[in-house]
C-alpha cells in the first residue's frame, strides 16, 4: 500500500481489549495499520495524542474509568478534530461503533481493514471529501433529479387541468377563489413530484449492489441545506397568506347598489325575505351580474349558507341582529343552481335544499311583478306561506310520515299530547301552536317548531294557512 500506514492510539484500562486489538493489526495488517500508543487513562491518552499524533483514537466503551464525555467534548465537538471510534465489545455476539454503526463481532476484522485502507482513515465506502470526481457526479444526480421533478410536476399539473375538481364558477367572487385554488394545486404537484422522484430515485440508483457490505456515508447535518428547507418553506408561507388575504378582500368588496336579501335558516328549509318590495319566497332569485347582499340569521340552531358554483360560504348564526351576518354574491351565469346547508344541523339536515334561479334583469323585474300581487284565494296563499316559511320541511301534506305531525286530515281531527290529554285540532289550536311553539307537543313527535315563526307571520297569513290545512281533507 502506497504512503505510511495508519497510526493507531487505543485507549483502555482493560488489558485483553488492548492486546487484543494490538495483536489483530499486527498479525493481519502490519503493513496498514500501526499502533503507536496504548493508554489506561484520560490523561495519557491527551499526553499521547499530543506527542504520537495518532490518526485514530479507539476508546474501550465498556471501560468506566474513562471519561467518554471528555472524549467527545474534546476530539469531536472541540477544536482538535480525531477520528474517534467507541468500541464494544461487552455484548460477545456484536460490536457497537460510537457513528451509530452496529456489526457482527467477525465483522470488526474487515471493517478495521477496509478502515485502514482509506486514506487518511476516513470511512471505508466513502468519496473523497472535496472530489472534483465526487462534485460531477453528484451534480449529474442533481441536474437527473431536477429534470425528472420538472417532467413530473407538469404531468400532475396537465392531469389535473383534465379532472373536474370544482364546480361551475358562476360568480365573480368564484374567480380569486379559484386562482388560489389553482396555485395552491401547483404547489402540491411540485411538492409531490420532488418527494416522490428522489425518493424512487434514490430507491433505484443509490441501492445496495449484490455483495456490498460496506456502511454508508455517516452524515451528521448540513447547515445550508437546513437554512433553505426552513426560509423556503416561510418565505412560500408568507406569499400564500399575503395572496390569501387579496383573495378574501376581492370577495367581500362592497357594491353600493347591491341588491339586499334577507336569509333565513331553519331546520330544515331556507326562506328569503327582500325587504324593498316586501316579499317573501323558498327560492332565491337574483338577477345576473349584480351583487347581492345577503343578510344571514338562523330561528333554531346554527346553519351555513353554501351555493358551490358560487365558491362563497357563511354561517347563519341565532340569536336576533347582533348575530347578523352577511356575504356578498355576485352571480355571472344564469341558471338553476341549490343552495345547501354545510353545518350538521339535525336529523333533515341532507335535504334542507333550496333552488338558486338567476335570471336576466327583465326577468327578475317581471318576477318581483308577479310576486307582489297575491291570489285571492285563501287556500292558495296559505299554501304559499306554507312553503315560503318552511313549514313543508316538518308536516308532509299527503299523509306521509315526517319530523312534524302530517297536515293530510289534520284539522278536526283528535291528537292526544304528551301529557296524554287529547285535543282537537281547531284554529284556537293551531293559533296556539304557531305563536307558543311547545305550549302542547303532540305524541311521539319532539319540540322542534322555530322559536320565533308566530314573530314572523301575520294574523292573515295564519289565517291563510289555516284555510289551507282545513283545504287537506
Amino acid at each position: 500500500m502506497p504512503g505510511r500506514p495508519q497510526r493507531a492510539l487505543i485507549a483502555s484500562s482493560h488489558s485483553l481489549f488492548g492486546q487484543g486489538l494490538l495483536s489483530l493489526f499486527r498479525k493481519r495488517h502490519a503493513d496498514q495499520v500501526e499502533v503507536v500508543g496504548m493508554a489506561a487513562t484520560l490523561e495519557e491518552a491527551l499526553a499521547a495524542i499530543d506527542q504520537l499524533d495518532p490518526d485514530l483514537v479507539i476508546v474501550d466503551y465498556d471501560d468506566e474509568t474513562l471519561n467518554r464525555d471528555e472524549f467527545l467534548a474534546r476530539f469531536v465537538e472541540g477544536e482538535k478534530k480525531l477520528r474517534l471510534v467507541l468500541l464494544s465489545l461487552a455484548a460477545g455476539e456484536e460490536a457497537l461503533v460510537y457513528d451509530r454503526r452496529s456489526m457482527a463481532a467477525s465483522q470488526v476484522d474487515a471493517w478495521l481493514e477496509e478502515w485502514s485502507a482509506t486514506p487518511g482513515g476516513a470511512t471505508p465506502g466513502a468519496p473523497a471529501a472535496h472530489s472534483e470526481s465526487h462534485r460531477r457526479k453528484t451534480m449529474k444526480h442533481l441536474i437527473l433529479a431536477g429534470i425528472l421533478v420538472i417532467l413530473v410536476t407538469a404531468a400532475l399539473i396537465l392531469g389535473l387541468d383534465k379532472v373536474t375538481l370544482l364546480p361551475t364558477a358562476a360568480s365573480a367572487q368564484a374567480l380569486p377563489i379559484d386562482s388560489m385554488f389553482r396555485l395552491e394545486f401547483m404547489v402540491i404537484a411540485f411538492l409531490f413530484a420532488l418527494i416522490v422522484v428522489f425518493m424512487l430515485y434514490s430507491i433505484l440508483v443509490f441501492r445496495r449492489k449484490s455483495g456490498d457490505a460496506t456502511d454508508a456515508v455517516h452524515m451528521t447535518g448540513n447547515t445550508r441545506l437546513e437554512v433553505v428547507w426552513t426560509i423556503v418553506p416561510l418565505i412560500t408561507v408568507l406569499t400564500f397568506s399575503y395572496l390569501g388575504a387579496r383573495s378574501l378582500a376581492e370577495t367581500q368588496r362592497i357594491d353600493p347598489k347591491a341588491l339586499e336579501v334577507e336569509v333565513t335558516g331553519s331546520q330544515w328549509s331556507w326562506r328569503f325575505d327582500y325587504p324593498e318590495w316586501g316579499i317573501t319566497s323558498s327560492e332565491l332569485m337574483l338577477p345576473v351580474n349584480r351583487q347581492a347582499v345577503l343578510h344571514l340569521s338562523s330561528t333554531d340552531v346554527i346553519h351555513s349558507f353554501w351555493v358551490p358554483e358560487f365558491r362563497v360560504k357563511q354561517d347563519a348564526l341565532p340569536g336576533g341582529e347582533a348575530f347578523v351576518r352577511d356575504l356578498r354574491v355576485t352571480p355571472t351565469q344564469m341558471g338553476s343552481f341549490k343552495v345547501r346547508c354545510a353545518e350538521l344541523c339535525g336529523l333533515q339536515h341532507a335535504y334542507m335544499e333550496s333552488p338558486v334561479v338567476v335570471v336576466s334583469q327583465a326577468d327578475f323585474d317581471a318576477w318581483i311583478a308577479s310576486q307582489t300581487g297575491l291570489p285571492d284565494d285563501p287556500v292558495l296563499r296559505g299554501a304559499k306561506w306554507a312553503k315560503d316559511f318552511g313549514c313543508a320541511a316538518c308536516h308532509s301534506i299527503d299523509g306521509s310520515q315526517g319530523v312534524g305531525p302530517t297536515w293530510k286530515g289534520l284539522y278536526g281531527h283528535q291528537v292526544t299530547m304528551e301529557d296524554g290529554s287529547v285535543v282537537t285540532v281547531d284554529d284556537a289550536y293551531i293559533i296556539e301552536s304557531i305563536r307558543v311553539p311547545g305550549a302542547r307537543i303532540v305524541q311521539g313527535y319532539a319540540n322542534i317548531m322555530p322559536a320565533n315563526i308566530g314573530q314572523d307571520l301575520s294574523d292573515a297569513q295564519i289565517a291563510d294557512i289555516i284555510q289551507y290545512i282545513q283545504s287537506l281533507k
